[in-house]
């Protein structure tokens, strides 16, 4: 059964066919991402195209490029920025960001991604599933080595994973002359562990940030947090 079409207050998002449908962690990197000074944004693994969408509104004049390596995917994409009303600055094209990097002449003042993070020994059944999730299409170290060629000087990347995923990609990072420079401990209510990590890899390895964001208010779960209504007030119907 295909899933309903997800609203949001500017654009809308089909999601029939999508390798990965909306959720909870790409609204919090399309919120959250950095944007400012941007002209050139690249969205690797864009899926729906939620992501990119969300920069689109939240950007003035920036160009948005979507890489996905799923053919349905990227098809859904298209028609969700054909129907928005950026569709003039953002393109889909389907490919590898491996594919995409080597053929590339460009440079992106902003790369964001929602990658895959199962380990080789966690394989969703799914196959259309597997290739959004599965590290398998996009190590992680393939994932910093394709960011860093595409970077521009002042760059940067921005990406959520899972707690021990997005630490094991901090100290990748190093190796690969890009350092963490804003970390968000995303956490489902304020008693609850970090569940999930935003996180910004730059160039420049002299400032860092550390952050807390809840979602929920308390463990009953209903009351969104004011920081999480404050960083999505402008997405959320």
């Amino acid at each position: 059964m295909a899933l309903p079409a997800f609203h949001f207050k500017k654009f809308s998002v089909e999601q029939g066919g999508a390798a990965h449908p909306v959720g909870t962690d790409g609204v919090l990197l399309g919120a959250w991402a950095d944007v400012e000074g941007c002209q050139r944004i690249l969205d690797i693994g864009t899926g729906t195209g939620l992501v990119a969408l969300m920069l689109a509104q939240r950007t003035a004049a920036s160009a948005i490029t979507a890489v996905e390596i799923h053919p349905d995917s990227a098809a859904l994409a298209r028609r969700n920025f054909a129907a928005s009303p950026w569709a003039d600055r953002l393109e889909a094209v389907e490919s590898s960001v491996q594919e995409f990097a080597q053929r590339s002449g460009q440079q992106f003042d902003l790369i964001v991604s929602n990658p895959p993070y199962f380990s080789e020994t966690v394989v969703s059944p799914d196959v259309t599933r597997r290739l959004g999730r599965h590290t398998s299409s996009l190590s992680p170290g393939e994932l910093l080595e394709n960011a860093k060629q595409l970077m521009s000087d002042k760059g940067r990347l921005c990406v959520v994973l899972p707690v021990m995923e997005g630490r094991r990609l901090c100290e990748m990072a190093v190796s690969n002359g890009l350092y963490c420079t804003e970390e968000v401990e995303v956490r489902s209510r304020p008693e609850k562990p970090a569940e999930r990590l935003l996180l910004r890899f730059e160039r420049d390895p002299y400032r860092f940030a550390r952050k807390k964001l809840n979602l929920y208010t308390d463990d009953k779960g209903g009351v969104y947090s004011s920081d999480f209504k404050r960083l999505t007030k402008d997405f959320y119907l």
